[in-house]
C-alpha cells in the first residue's frame, strides 16, 4: 500500500500508507482494503467538520422540538405531580430558537468557507456548472439509476449530485431559518426583526403560509437526515474507504492508481 502524506501539496506524491497518518490520530475506518495501493487524502479541515457536526446537532434538534411546536399532542409527555407541565412550550420554543441561531451562525462560516476553505470544501466544490461538471452530473445520474454505474466519474470530495443536493438544502435551511425567524418576531409587532421580515408574509400570501412552508420544511429535513446517514454508511461499507469517518479525522483513504474528477489539474 502507499499513501500520501496529508498535507502535501501534491496527493499524488507517492509513499507507504501509514495507518495512523501522522498527526491525525487514528482512523476510524477499520475495514480498509487489504490489497492494492491507496493513498490518504485530507478533504475535511476542522473548521469545516466542526460546522458540520453543529449543524447536525441543530438540525435535529429543530426537527424534534419544531415538531412538537405543531403537533404537541404527537409527543407524549409524562405528567407533572400537579398536572400540569409548567412552562413546557416556552422551553421547547426557547431551544428551537437556540438551536436556530446556532445554525445561523453555522450558516455564516460556511459561506466563508465556501472562500476560505481548500479544494474539496470551496465553493466550485458546491456547483456543478462547468461544462465538464454538467456532463459528470449526467453520467453520475445513470450511475445512480443503475443504467451505466461503470461510467460513472470518481470524485474525493463530492461528486455533481451530491453537490447539488447540499446547495438544495442549504437553499432551504435559508427558507426554514426565514420563515421561522419571521415567525417568531411576531410576537414583537413594531421591532426590528418584525420590520425587517415584514416582506415575508406578503411574500407567502400570509402568514398561514408561511408557518405552513415551514412546517413543511421541517418535514422535509427530517427525512433527509436518515437517507443520508443510510447512503453515507452505504458508501463506507462498500468502498471501505472512511467515507463517514473523514467527517470526524478530515480525510480518508482512496485507490492511488484512479484518476478523480477533482483532482485532474493537480495530475
Amino acid at each position: 500500500m502507499s499513501s500520501a502524506a496529508p498535507h502535501t501539496a501534491n496527493p499524488h506524491a507517492a509513499g507507504p500508507v501509514p495507518r495512523t497518518p501522522p498527526g491525525r490520530g487514528k482512523p476510524l475506518a477499520t475495514r480498509l482494503p487489504r490489497e492494492g495501493n491507496y493513498r490518504w487524502v485530507y478533504i475535511w479541515g476542522k473548521p469545516m467538520r466542526i460546522a458540520h457536526w453543529l449543524s447536525a446537532a441543530a438540525f435535529t434538534t429543530l426537527i424534534v422540538t419544531g415538531l412538537f411546536i405543531g403537533m404537541p399532542n404527537l409527543i407524549p409527555i409524562p405528567s407533572h405531580p400537579q398536572g400540569v407541565t409548567p412552562f413546557l412550550m416556552g422551553q421547547v420554543r426557547f431551544a428551537h430558537f437556540v438551536a436556530g441561531s446556532v445554525l445561523v451562525m453555522a450558516a455564516v462560516f460556511r459561506m466563508y468557507w465556501l472562500r476560505a476553505g481548500n479544494r474539496y470544501e470551496q465553493i466550485g466544490a458546491m456547483f456543478p456548472f462547468t461544462k465538464r461538471e454538467r456532463a459528470n452530473l449526467v453520467k453520475q445520474t445513470w450511475a445512480y439509476l443503475f443504467v451505466k454505474p461503470h461510467r460513472a466519474p470518481h470524485y474525493i470530495g463530492h461528486n455533481p449530485l451530491q453537490q447539488l443536493a447540499y446547495t438544495g438544502l442549504y437553499a432551504m435551511a435559508v427558507i426554514a431559518l426565514l420563515t421561522g425567524f419571521a415567525l417568531y418576531v411576531q410576537y414583537a409587532p413594531g421591532s426590528l426583526g418584525f420590520r425587517l421580515l415584514s416582506w415575508l408574509p406578503p411574500l407567502f400570501g400570509g402568514l398561514q403560509n408561511v408557518r405552513l412552508v415551514h412546517h413543511a420544511l421541517t418535514w422535509v429535513f427530517a427525512a433527509y437526515i436518515p437517507v443520508h446517514i443510510y447512503l453515507a454508511s452505504r458508501a463506507d461499507i462498500l468502498e471501505h474507504g472512511g467515507l463517514v469517518s473523514s467527517m470526524v479525522t478530515g480525510g480518508r483513504f482512496v485507490p492511488a492508481d484512479t484518476v478523480f474528477e477533482d483532482e485532474r489539474d493537480l495530475v
